[in-house]
């Protein structure tokens, strides 16, 4: 289904029916299908919404850059909307900043029950000596490459140098998400999580490079009430790469047994 929320046109779904709401906050540039089986493995509990952030899937995009407090925002006004006074939010990567941003505020127009993490991003990584000097030299390019005389000699070499620079995730976004990217990448979240209040869970993929078990390891340590359940052989989508232990994982958590169904 679709709601209009701040004159956003936003894709949604509603499974599950259980007494309590839990929420899915989706990783960067994914749609909200690609969470079906997180929603499955606790519909029988709870009831499980699915939404696209805007500029996500078949969500309407911002109308101009949002970073990761705007997006925070914009999910209370998607509370209320929904009219959800208190629920466990689930978020995956980028879901995961915006989860971390939320629960270190010091009030909310909702309660958060619980939280559960998964291969969530927000603590910025560690470049090496190498990475720095390619960003380095990255930056002098770009000045040089967009310097009207070099580009009306060059025009095709420069279009074709531009369009294979960045990340997948970057090349494939729009203008508008690609300074939203930019962004979120470049935030650090970590002196945000001693003030997570509430009981997290972080679920991760020992294999996962994108937010690699570096991460994990200090969210754990730093949000107070957490615990971390590493899935072995898993990547940055560990619920797609090892359903069974995931869901196994999620069910023993929030205590779900064969008489809640599913």
């Amino acid at each position: 289904m679709n709601i209009e929320v701040n004159g956003y046109n936003i894709c949604c779904k509603i499974t599950g029916g259980g007494s309590e709401t839990a929420v899915i906050l989706q990783g960067w540039g994914t749609d909200l299908g690609v969470y079906d089986s997180v929603a499955a493995a606790i519909s029988g509990k709870f009831r499980v919404v699915q939404f696209d952030l805007p500029g996500f899937g078949g969500s309407d995009e911002p109308r101009e850059a949002w970073n990761v407090e705007a997006y925070a925002d914009f999910f209370c006004c998607l509370m209320q909307k929904l009219e959800i006074s208190r629920a466990v939010l689930i978020g995956h990567s980028y879901g995961g900043r915006v989860i971390i941003r939320l629960a270190a505020r010091d009030s909310l127009p909702f309660e958060i029950s619980r939280i559960v993490l998964i291969d969530s991003a927000g603590v910025l990584p560690v470049r090496t000596a190498r990475q720095k000097m390619k960003i380095r030299t990255y930056k002098i390019l770009k000045r040089i490459l967009n310097m009207k005389l070099i580009y009306a000699l060059f025009p095709e070499i420069i279009d074709d140098w531009r369009s294979r620079q960045g990340s997948a995730d970057y090349r494939g976004a729009s203008p508008v998400m690609r300074q939203c990217l930019v962004m979120a990448v470049n935030e650090d979240l970590t002196d945000l999580l001693p003030r997570v209040r509430q009981e997290t869970l972080l679920i991760w993929g020992d294999q996962d490079t994108a937010t690699p078990m570096r991460d994990a390891k200090i969210m754990e340590e730093k949000i107070p009430d957490s615990g971390l359940a590493v899935i072995a052989g898993a990547g940055h989508y560990s619920f797609l790469d090892r359903p069974v232990q995931f869901r196994n994982i999620m069910r023993a958590y929030f205590e779900i047994g064969e008489q809640d169904g599913n």
